[in-house]
């Protein structure tokens, strides 16, 4: 082995590199301080061997990137640990980026003869910032996108060439396949061969001028790179590793659903861009417009810190550059944090934050089952009840009806009211009934025991809404709710639901009991309670033909009073939906909006009314829970 050493050592002179290397001189000794350099390079170097291995399974374009991402995230094998560590080593470059910094400015290593190495390190901060930027688009999600799009209109704020900026950036006038394609070669290609080649700049000027010495090291014996200081570096990159591969495991590497443009989603930049985000909401800061704030602060802002060398040739300089500094990462903690705490607070934005993880969560059970189609991915999406059914009932319902007290998609309908010359949001009040768990056991216990409390909404419906309030199955319902609600008959409510229940079909419901049903039959039919007997029987107004039988069960009392025949399945929401004011429903008592073809395509409302009966995909162990 010596002699093979030997042999390579005399064509290569790698011994000599090896020695210059180890053998660098540490005027003071070995410090904790000086590994966030040794730290951020490991990062880089983690993330080029993670970002190879990803790029050998992604594919660049809006209808292949996000299922490529897919599979590397559900399918390749070990793909989801590649992915988590190179996306979670990016955050980690952000933070030891910043550490970094301010070790350099608070050390005093930007002063002369180290000024053209800081400028390197400002450049080197640089495309660090662009990598985050461009990386963040690549799996053409949902989060991803609408970030970038953001920093792409930002872009397009620059003064006299903004508007420049922003078609180069996209690829064009429209943000789509060319922006992805664009992204992906800064993100792969350009910004990683100009990080290889200043960093190699950086630490030839560095080895050149050497370490800059602390105070408080100064005086103190010398040390060499090795065995000490490589030790300490050493210690810092596993530290760093280990964290990164404790977020790995612990959260995974996010992929929200792919890509829409016509979704509303409630876009936010990265968290180490929170800062920024926030500072544009001030009031002051947005009337003096986007520029302003993105383009005017941050340059004037950086020019500060390109100036350090400079400012920092007397002591008071050193200082104030310590102090400026300071100041800055201090506002860009306490924004980040505002940020942070606002919108945890703020319901609007973490429901529509949970309504896109449902997506997220649906989107990769759909995948498993279906695999992803040919048109991609998001047609999964497009054609799933459980993921467009809560959207129809937002445009369309939500008007009138509430959905446990949303609009469908965990969004509260809210109306400007003002009070005292002060403007206020409040709940605007529904105009029908909520309809959380329509046509299940517990809708239709509701509906017979307390009928005024379900339909209490059409108190704001209008002299309509009061006539149903006041109407005959108001009057039944108060007439039978001591009966009903009787321990004595709590078998025949449940036996009579039961079998309303069983009429519709719909499989959300779980198996029936056979022996209730045939009871409930009975009861509807007769009225007859285990202790006492209704006022009226159900047959005396509501048609019903019982499922599985070939005559009726009842005609009915005529038109106002709706057929009960498939209550709340499938064809009988259908048919409700499209002409509520048919005499088998409520006829000339109708309040209801009709549903039309032109108002709502024959897919959109089975998409509406699957989704309302549970008629979609889950997969096994799983539960409606809408």
């Amino acid at each position: 082995m010596k002699a093979l050493l030997n042999w390579l050592d005399h064509r290569t002179g790698y011994k000599l590199l090896v020695h210059e290397a180890l053998n660098e001189p540490i005027p003071g000794g070995a410090r904790w301080r000086y590994i966030t350099g040794s730290m951020l390079t490991f990062t880089f170097i983690v993330q080029i061997i993670t970002g190879f291995a990803l790029w050998t399974a992604y594919s660049p374009s809006t209808q292949t990137a996000w299922e490529s991402v897919y599979y590397i995230q559900h399918q390749m094998s070990y793909g989801w640990l590649v992915r988590g560590i190179h996306h979670f080593a990016a955050q980690a470059m952000m933070i030891l980026l910043g550490l970094h910094f301010l070790q350099i400015v608070w050390d005093g290593a930007y002063r002369a003869p180290r000024e053209v190495n800081f400028w390197l390190g400002l450049v080197l901060m640089q495309i660090v910032i662009g990598l985050s930027l461009t990386g963040y688009l690549l799996p053409w999600d949902q989060k991803g996108y609408y970030a970038t799009k953001v920093a792409t209109n930002i872009a397009g704020s620059t003064p006299f060439i903004g508007q420049q900026v922003q078609q180069i950036a996209q690829g064009g006038s429209a943000y789509g396949h060319h922006t992805l394609t664009r992204f992906f070669a800064l993100h792969a290609g350009l910004l990683p061969a100009l990080l290889t080649v200043f960093l190699a700049l950086h630490v030839y000027v560095f080895r050149r001028h050497g370490i800059t010495v602390p105070h408080s090291a100064q005086g103190k014996p010398a040390d060499t790179f090795w065995p000490k200081q490589v030790l300490y570096d050493a210690a810092g990159c596993l530290v760093t590793l280990a964290l990164v591969l404790y977020f790995t495991l612990t959260r995974s590497a996010e992929l929200s659903a792919p890509a829409d443009a016509g979704e509303d989603f409630p876009a936010r930049p990265e968290w180490y861009f929170l800062f920024l985000f926030r500072f544009l909401e001030f009031p002051a800061i947005s009337k003096m417009g986007v520029a302003f704030g993105a383009i005017y602060v941050p340059t004037a802002l950086m020019i500060i810190v390109v100036l350090m060398p400079l400012i920092g040739k007397s002591q008071w300089g050193h200082y104030f550059n310590r102090l400026f500094l300071v100041a800055v990462l201090a506002a860009v903690a306490v924004l980040t944090g505002m940020t942070i705490i606002e919108d945890n607070h703020n319901e609007s934005h973490q429901a529509k934050l949970a309504f896109a993880e449902r997506d997220a969560h649906r989107i990769v059970v759909l995948a498993a089952r279906d695999g992803i189609p040919q048109n991609g991915a998001r047609e999964l999406l497009v054609n799933d009840p459980l993921t467009q059914g809560p959207r129809l009932f937002a445009r369309h319902c939500s008007s009138c009806h509430r959905f446990d007290g949303h609009d469908g998609t965990l969004q509260k309908i809210m109306k400007t009211v003002e009070e005292n010359g002060v403007k206020k949001l409040i709940p605007e009040p529904a105009t029908a009934a909520d309809l959380k768990d329509f046509g299940n056991r517990e809708w239709i216990t509701r509906v017979l025991t307390d009928y005024d409390a379900t339909f209490k909404p059409l108190e704001n419906a209008g002299e309509k809404g009061q006539a149903i309030l006041t109407g005959e199955m108001s009057s039944w319902c108060k007439d039978n709710q001591k009966a009903l609600t009787d321990p004595a008959n709590a078998e025949s409510l449940k036996a009579l639901v039961e079998f309303l229940t069983s009429q519709g079909g719909r499989s959300d419901l779980g198996a029936f009991d056979e022996k209730l049903v045939a009871d409930g039959k009975e009861i509807f039919k007769g009225g007859t309670l285990k202790s006492g007997t209704l006022s009226s029987s159900c047959v005396d107004c509501h048609a019903m033909k019982v499922a599985g039988e070939r005559t009726s069960l009842s005609e009915g009392a005529g038109a106002g009073y709706p057929t009960l025949t498939g209550y709340a399945g499938r064809d009988w929401l259908k048919a409700f939906l499209r002409n509520p004011a048919h005499p088998d429903f409520y006829g000339d008592k109708n309040t209801m909006m009709v549903f039309d073809d032109k108002r709502l395509s024959e897919k959109e409302l089975d998409l509406l009314v699957n989704w309302m009966t549970g008629d979609y995909y889950l997969p096994p162990n799983a539960h409606h829970t809408k």
